[in-house]
């Protein structure tokens, strides 16, 4: 297909990319085996300042427990290197695995992060959760909520923020340096992309973003947030690139149409079961990984709403 017109934030993210080969971030995955969910530990080499995006709090839902087995170890390594962290970024409100953003502010600083949009998850999702006033549902709960083309800092490496919607309303993509975690908008080349069919969701504004993303160069990094394992592969990957999802992303690759694409999408996505976590996660996660305030007797609890979705 024809490359869509390149705005002024791809334009500079671009730019970016390639100015930051020479210096790329320092980049380490921790793999979740529960949740299939990748998360990232990124640094400056030069200064030894971090991000740590799309952590993982570990949830037996059975027994309704936490553990932090997950981010314990993010926060082992971000010792053992002697780092400092500026900011724990979320690409979205995550609907697979609770966030542990609040374990890891507390033991290690930096700030929590998601995109402006968040807010119209927190509408939606508020509501049919009967939150209650004591929920604000303006981004409050998080410390910087983030717009389109905002930039940023992390050590000397710059980052550029991409809204890319679709998946959910408040989907974000970080370019950091020469690289770009893209969160739940796709996937490795033989997995595809991510589905559309959450409140908010929407498999037309999914194809734009994935192509807004695909415009950056050839060579460009990309780190997904997930990975399963689709049949004929048996290890688990994460690490692609914009020239390889082009030729070969089985849902996106060059040459599918945007009707094609949501067609297809569409299709798909009304066969899928919901995530097994989407209940207590979306509670959670919507609050910046906080849970609900205790109720009288000092429990917390999770609500789930009985055929309301």
């Amino acid at each position: 297909m024809e490359a869509r017109v390149t705005d002024s934030t791809i334009a500079h993210a671009s730019a970016q990319v390639i100015a930051a080969r020479a210096k790329p971030a320092a980049i380490k995955a921790f793999f979740d085996d529960a949740t299939n969910t990748v998360s990232y530990v990124v640094h400056d080499p030069a200064t030894k300042r971090a991000a740590i995006i799309d952590s993982v709090l570990d949830y037996d839902p059975a027994a309704g427990r936490t553990s932090f087995a997950s981010a314990d170890k993010i926060i082992a390594f971000v010792k053992e290197h002697d780092l400092a962290i500026d900011w724990l970024l979320e690409t979205h409100a995550h609907a697979d695995h609770l966030s542990a953003a609040p374990h890891l502010q507390e033991k290690l600083g930096g700030k929590i992060a998601i995109g402006e949009h968040i807010v119209t998850v927190q509408n939606s999702f508020g509501k049919l959760f009967n939150a209650g006033s004591d929920f604000q549902r303006d981004g409050s709960d998080f410390d910087h909520l983030w717009k389109d083309g905002d930039r940023f800092q992390i050590g000397e490496i710059e980052v550029t923020v991409l809204h890319v919607p679709g998946h959910t309303p408040a989907d974000n993509a970080y370019v950091i340096g020469d690289a770009v975690f893209v969160g739940d908008t796709m996937f490795m080349p033989d997995y595809g992309t991510a589905r559309a069919d959450f409140p908010g969701g929407d498999a037309r504004q999914l194809f734009q973003s994935l192509r807004r993303i695909l415009e950056l160069p050839p060579e460009t990094r990309l780190f997904m947030c997930h990975d399963y394992l689709p049949e004929g592969r048996d290890n688990y990957i994460w690490e692609t690139t914009v020239a390889d999802e082009r030729a070969h992303n089985v849902h996106a690759h060059d040459g599918v149409t945007e009707d094609e694409f949501v067609a297809m999408r569409e299709a798909r996505d009304i066969a899928l079961s919901m995530p097994r976590l989407i209940m207590p996660s979306i509670q959670v996660n919507m609050r910046a990984g906080h849970m609900p305030a205790p109720e009288e007797n000092g429990i917390r609890y999770l609500k789930i709403p009985v055929n309301a979705v």
